[in-house]
């Protein structure tokens, strides 16, 4: 499907399955940079910088311009700690929360038990805890990704966050858990600190659910055209 077709924006089936990766440290430019694409994307992914930076309000800024947020803080911890950190998150209105699985069970139910109670006590609708498994910067390790995966399931988390590649494990390991996967770059386009990219077809055809884009969008000459052209890739893959 042509680009051209997107110029303007995307529709909803589209937007919702793209985040933006908002890894500045300037809640001015966040926000001009959201304003800027959310005709074609639906998730906004306020990480370590951008939060360390601005704190709770890039959180509440990104909901207010219509964004669901993907806080991905990959909370690390003893359990106690994750659970009160993720509750805030959950309080807050973030869809989306990320808690590292290498601590175990009891550190990963903490985190989802958390983000759970915030929400609920804010009268919101339940939000998305998710696993970090093997980082897209870091090497395959596929005994260290069906670990984490057992960990996800045994703490009852719905999603997991991996690598395009490790999507058929997941799959396999892990049927009905929500993946999100970062590293995404058209063809093309350098994969600049990631080990383990992937193309949004690629990704899609091996079953993504949440495709995270960042600076093949944000550091692009046309943002908007580079936009309008990797929703046009995943509205012919879906």
């Amino acid at each position: 499907m042509a680009s051209e077709a997107f110029a303007d924006g995307a529709p909803e089936s589209v937007r919702s399955r793209l985040a933006l990766a908002l890894d500045v440290d300037d809640i001015v430019e966040a926000k001009r940079l959201a304003r800027l694409l959310a005709p074609w994307f639906g998730v906004a992914k306020v990480g370590l910088e951008l939060f360390s930076a601005a704190g709770p309000e890039a959180v509440e800024a990104m909901i207010d311009e219509g964004f669901a947020v993907f806080a991905d803080l990959k909370l690390l911890d003893i359990p106690t700690t994750v659970r009160k950190a993720a509750r805030v998150m959950g309080s807050l209105g973030a869809s989306y929360l990320t808690v590292h699985t290498r601590a175990g069970v009891d550190h990963l139910a903490a985190g989802v038990e958390g983000f759970t109670d915030g929400a609920r006590a804010a009268g919101l609708a339940v939000p998305t805890c998710l696993g970090i498994t093997v980082l897209t910067s870091e090497a395959a390790d596929p005994a260290a990704l069906e670990a984490r995966i057992d960990i996800a399931r045994g703490a009852g988390c719905p999603g997991v966050v991996c690598a395009a590649s490790d999507l058929g494990a997941v799959t396999s390991r892990g049927p009905g858990l929500f993946t999100v996967v970062p590293g995404i770059r058209p063809a093309g386009v350098g994969a600049d600190d990631q080990a383990r990219p992937a193309t949004p077809t690629t990704a899609i055809a091996a079953g993504a659910g949440l495709l995270v884009i960042g600076r093949a969008v944000t550091a692009a000459d046309d943002p908007r055209a580079a936009a309008a052209a990797i929703a046009a890739e995943v509205a012919a893959s879906s």
